[in-house]
């Protein structure tokens, strides 16, 4: 499997980790004390970095660290999104619109010289 691929499969997965460890808590554990949210939340987060380490390393054999974090952004509204509106029950804002679009620029800037 080519190195960008996995790289970035194993970054949504490791951001839907990301994504309970720091929200869910608010939706499920919201009557509990705070420190036991933050354990919990510690113990999802483990998930998280033990499958986002490996993808960081597998991308960086052919990314840059700048392209890693530019992927990793573009991932995080794309897991945040969906996950605010079906799990949390956010509403739909046109500032999700913006700021991807903010995003797809971000992406560009980092990629021209390979587009060329």
């Amino acid at each position: 499997m080519h190195p960008i691929f996995l790289s970035v499969s194993l970054l949504i997965l490791s951001n839907v980790f990301m994504t309970f460890a720091w929200y869910a808590h608010l939706k499920e554990l919201n009557g509990k004390h705070w420190m036991i949210a933050a354990f919990i939340s510690w113990g999802i987060a483990l998930f998280e970095y033990l499958i986002q380490v490996p993808a960081n390393r597998i991308g960086y054999t052919v990314l840059s660290v700048g392209e890693l974090k530019i992927i990793q952004e573009v991932v995080t509204l794309s897991v945040f999104v969906p996950f605010s509106l079906m799990y949390l029950k956010e509403p739909l804002k046109l500032d999700y619109l913006w700021a991807g679009l903010c995003l797809l620029g971000a992406v560009f800037f980092m990629f021209r010289s390979k587009l060329t």
